[in-house]
């Protein structure tokens, strides 16, 4: 019987400033950034769900992760894709669990949504099932020193402005007076989350994540005109389908293909599965 192979693509140009503390979060290219990747992904057989901008909250992030956990079942695939801007709490689960202390986010449009909670519906997959997970957005408070040793062109090329102080507005990163302020307000509620959470290398998976982010911890993700830096290069390299190798050598093509100051990061969870890190990309 063949596989299955299901897709969520989420892409926020903005965020609720009612539920930002009137940070809007405006950004240009993600949505792009979700309808393409929603296209590859039809043409590779996936059937998918977009979710763009407003529609893309807590509630209907969460919905569509579990209709797919409840559907899938060992050999299939989910492929899961996010554009927007990242953020990070405190962490709360232990130092094992992040050395820098600190939980990142995506900030989806109604709140910031912590990377244990994305684990805990993974937990809800079956054994076997195999999830892909491409994030486009930055995921490091830190990151934004990473403009203190730009060149003026390099900031020009990567983020659209010679001027450091800008560097925030033209990248994913949520900028980080307003992380500390949202946090502060709701401090509780994100502290409560962790607690009921356990951490992300603690979790039992039966499940084979794969993930592949924008960029390292300590570096930041450059939007675009028409897609994210991350994403148009990944859609570059993919070439239509034409790309042969695993997943391995995607990243490092993908990586070839950035600048030194956004490395694209590859992380695997859960159980080995040497057949699925070595199968073609997107292949269900």
């Amino acid at each position: 019987m063949a596989a299955t192979g299901m897709s969520i693509h989420v892409g926020l140009n903005k965020v609720d400033p009612k539920k930002y503390g009137g940070w809007d979060g405006k950004l240009i290219a993600c949505e792009n950034d979700a309808r393409d990747m929603a296209q590859l992904a039809q043409e590779a057989g996936f059937t998918g769900t977009t979710l763009l901008t407003a529609d893309a909250t807590v509630k209907k992030v969460t919905a569509e992760l579990r209709k797919a956990a409840k559907k899938l079942v060992s050999g299939d695939i989910l492929l899961f894709t996010y554009s927007g801007h990242g953020g990070q709490v405190p962490d709360l689960n232990g130092p094992e669990d992040e050395s820098d202390r600190l939980d990142e986010t995506m900030c989806l449009f109604d709140r910031e949504y912590i990377d244990d909670e994305l684990f805990r519906e993974f937990e809800g997959f079956a054994a076997g099932v195999r999830i892909l997970v491409f994030m486009d957005s930055c995921h490091s408070g830190s990151g934004i020193k990473v403009r203190e040793i730009l060149t003026p062109k390099a900031m020009q090329e990567q983020f659209q402005t010679k001027d450091p102080t800008q560097v925030e507005t033209t990248s994913r990163l949520m900028p980080l007076e307003k992380q500390a302020e949202l946090y502060e307000r709701d401090k509780e509620f994100f502290d409560d989350i962790q607690r009921k959470l356990n951490a992300k290398d603690h979790r039992e998976l039966g499940a084979t994540a794969l993930l592949i982010s924008a960029c390292q911890d300590n570096q930041l993700a450059a939007d675009g005109l028409r897609n994210g830096l991350f994403t148009a290069t990944l859609l570059d390299v993919w070439n239509g389908g034409k790309f042969t190798g695993g997943y391995k050598a995607f990243h490092r093509e993908i990586l070839k293909k950035m600048p030194a100051t956004q490395s694209p990061n590859l992380y695997i969870v859960g159980p080995t599965n040497k057949r699925f890190v070595q199968g073609t990309p997107f292949g269900i």
